[in-house]
């Protein structure tokens, strides 16, 4: 029983008069609505005067409705704990009017819930609406159901088959992915039987009610336990022992630091520092650290490489130890132990210029004695089997060829179509500027530029833009060939010999002509630009005087671009350079597209080593002392892949696992089959397997197709059977 003299101020609440006492009363009702079933519909008559133009009359129901609510406000309800240590029990109906549901235990009931239809729910098909209050269900009561085991009662048959249906349409199959979360099974229970859900859904018109326990009967299922309670807010305190404050005081007994700011204090000459009864020294509200240096690295680990403190930045570590504590030079101390701490080198970004100044190649002195390479792949095939554009320019006059190809060509092929296409043309230049790729560096290229008395100038290993006139040539080549199909709609190999005419003969900023104008002396005929060309002008004696003149010029106008590039270039880019013997740390980055426990690389190192310098190549490349499981990369390097190690860890990580590329990109390799799944989908079965990979544990498997698994890991697949 309830003693009458705590409830008497709510029965013997007044009859409403006015809108205004209206809102009072409900603003006080509502507070408890979650322990009141079906609040909305009980409050329904009294709602309906709060609605504008709606005239304030006091009917019996309203009356009603005000002592049903006095009366639910003032008695217990009759729920009970639920135990998590058990199933649970759902009873579940929806109808056109609202959701209702039931959360049981052993026959008692936990929780009611229930709200009306939203507008675009009034128009599901039963089967939806039945399937939404079970979803409604397992959404509120989450807390509970999640990991138990629970028995739901349906009064709609069919959904005792829902994990079964072939034909599912996208919202039952988005509903479904939701219950398989669960360890349920539904069941078919007659309306007539299922009262409490049936009456919630048909008979309640509200947004959400749901009932738990009132605090008092949670304090006599603690009595009935033999737990102690108190009826205040705190039940239990607890108090973490300060043994590093213990550790700082015993030290600032010795520090000899500290004991002169102890006579400072007592002569009155350091007003910022303080001393308190325990005799403990103070600066300002900070406890001043003794000249341990033992202390002080426990103070900066626990800032810095804890888990609830994750290596944060210097600024932001100075700030939050500042707050506590004080020591000479802290600032500076911080600064030194985020620099040098190794996870935080391998693993955040640097938020500066790029490093190296931009170096430019040596002009050429005469057309075609120096060439740049390389090759635009992943083209659609075409009907003649092209996939590839093989692009060599002109370093100097800036000639381009676009000679396609296919990825699968033989060096021998190659070599056919260099000689054909560039030598026949051209002659035989003195040197190549290319990329790393395979195609360049084979030895059967070796050989031929050998006998053709060329030399193969690399560009830096892992720095293209040292090619940077061939990259951007490949950039307005590709431009080109989407216009070409937008436009034209035809095979991009056979727009490929318009889009080189179109190159050779537009204006070029460097050269102040066309490429056609400083290779021929004169520009080329089209039929907007017809030039009638006699025989005094291609014979006349000053033929091979205005030549020289013009490649004189040419190489005056590349020499000013050059210097206007650079300067624009090295403002947003910084000077860096290391030292024979310096450690440095070698950036890399997973493979696009490459899983990495459902992360696709964003958790990757973005460094890895640190590795040693051995000599310095050119202004702006080094080259490091590799390990033997990294020998088939080359091991020079440009400078903004590299980051200074400014102190070598003892412990480095391990590299035997990582499968670093050509390209100084990795791939994540699977190592174990865990478990095998089938997912019903609306037309067919996908087989998935949930996959362990190469330094990761079991809880970071990720679930991938088996068939896309299969064609990469034929092996892995035969040992598992």
């Amino acid at each position: 029983m309830v003693d009458p003299s705590k409830i008497s101020s709510v029965m013997d609440w007044k009859v409403l008069e006015v809108v205004k006492e209206i809102r009072g009363f409900l603003g006080l009702a509502g507070y408890y609505m979650r322990f009141i079933e079906s609040f909305y519909k009980i409050a329904k008559p009294m709602t309906s005067l709060l609605e504008k133009g709606v005239p304030f009359i006091w009917t019996k129901e309203r009356q009603a409705a005000f002592d049903e609510l006095k009366k639910r406000l003032t008695t217990a309800p009759v729920l009970t704990l639920p135990d998590l240590t058990k199933s649970f029990t759902v009873y579940c109906d929806a109808s056109k009017e609202g959701l209702g549901c039931v959360l049981m235990q052993e026959g008692k009931v936990i929780a009611y819930a229930s709200r009306q239809l939203r507008k675009h729910e009034v128009n599901y098909p039963t089967h939806d609406l039945e399937l939404a209050v079970i979803v409604h269900a397992l959404k509120i009561w989450r807390h509970y159901l999640f990991g138990n085991r629970c028995e739901i009662y349906t009064d709609h048959k069919s959904l005792k088959y829902i994990f079964t249906q072939n034909e599912l349409n996208m919202r039952q199959r988005r509903w479904l992915e939701l219950i398989k979360d669960y360890d349920l099974e539904i069941h078919y229970h007659p309306g007539k039987a299922n009262v409490v859900a049936d009456a919630l859904s048909r008979k309640s018109h509200v947004n959400m009610a749901v009932a738990f326990q009132m605090p008092f009967e949670l304090c006599a299922e603690f009595e009935s336990l033999n737990l102690g309670f108190m009826h205040h807010t705190t039940v239990a305190t607890f108090e973490a022992e300060p043994t590093l404050e213990q550790e700082i005081r015993k030290h600032q007994k010795t520090d000899e630091k500290i004991q002169e700011i102890r006579e400072q204090i007592k002569a009155g000459k350091a007003p910022h520092f303080r001393e308190d009864e325990q005799g403990t020294v103070w600066y300002k509200n900070r406890i001043c650290v003794p000249d341990v240096d033992s202390i002080k690295k426990l103070i900066l680990s626990e800032a810095h490489d804890t888990a609830y403190s994750i290596h944060p930045g210097s600024t932001k570590m100075y700030h939050d130890l500042k707050e506590r504590f004080w020591w000479y030079g802290m600032k500076i101390a911080v600064a030194k132990y985020v620099a040098v701490c190794n996870t935080c080198q391998r693993v955040k970004a640097e938020h500066q210029r790029p490093a190296g100044l931009l170096q430019p190649l040596k002009i050429p002195e005469w057309k075609w004695e120096e060439i740049s390479m390389d090759f635009i792949v992943g083209l659609p095939r075409t009907q003649k089997g092209y996939n590839s554009i093989w692009v060599v320019v002109d370093r100097l006059i800036k000639v381009v060829h676009f000679i396609p190809v296919n990825t699968t060509y033989s060096g021998a092929r190659l070599a056919e179509l260099y000689i054909s296409r560039i030598v026949c043309l051209h002659g035989v230049p003195k040197r190549i500027i290319s990329d790393r790729g395979s195609q360049f560096t084979s030895r059967f290229w070796e050989q031929l530029h050998d006998s053709l008395d060329s030399k193969l100038r690399f560009s830096t290993a892992y720095h293209p833009q040292t090619d940077g006139q061939t990259e951007r040539t490949n950039q307005i080549l590709e431009d080109m060939l989407r216009a070409f199909a937008i436009q034209y709609g035809t095979s991009w190999d056979k727009s490929l010999p318009y889009a080189e005419f179109s190159y050779n003969n537009s204006y070029q900023a460097s050269l102040k002509k066309s490429p056609f104008e400083a290779l021929y002396g004169r520009r080329c005929r089209t039929p907007l630009f017809w030039n009638q060309t006699g025989e005094k002008q291609v014979f006349g004696p000053d033929l091979i005087r205005d030549a020289e003149q013009q490649i004189k010029m040419i190489r005056e106008n590349l020499r000013v671009a050059q210097s206007r590039q650079k300067s624009y270039a090295d403002v947003r880019r910084r000077d860096l350079t290391f030292k024979v013997d310096d450690f440095v740390y070698l950036k890399v980055s997973p493979m696009r597209g490459i899983r990495r426990f459902n992360m696709k690389g964003k958790l990757a190192p973005r460094y890895i080593s640190p590795f040693k310098v051995v000599e310095r190549k050119g202004e702006v490349a080094y080259k490091l002392e590799l390990p033997s499981n990294l020998s088939g990369i080359h091991d020079v390097f440009h400078v903004s892949q590299l980051k200074k190690c400014l102190r070598v860890p003892e412990e480095q990580a391990p590299l035997e696992g990582l499968d670093v590329q050509e390209d100084l990109t990795y791939t994540e390799h699977a190592v174990n089959i865990l478990e095998t799944s089938e997912r019903v989908t609306r037309n067919r079965r996908v087989k998935m397997c949930r996959m362990q990979w190469n330094h990761h544990t079991e809880d970071e498997a990720t679930c991938e197709r088996e068939e896309e698994l299969r064609a990469t890991y034929p092996d892995l697949f035969a040992s598992h059977l």
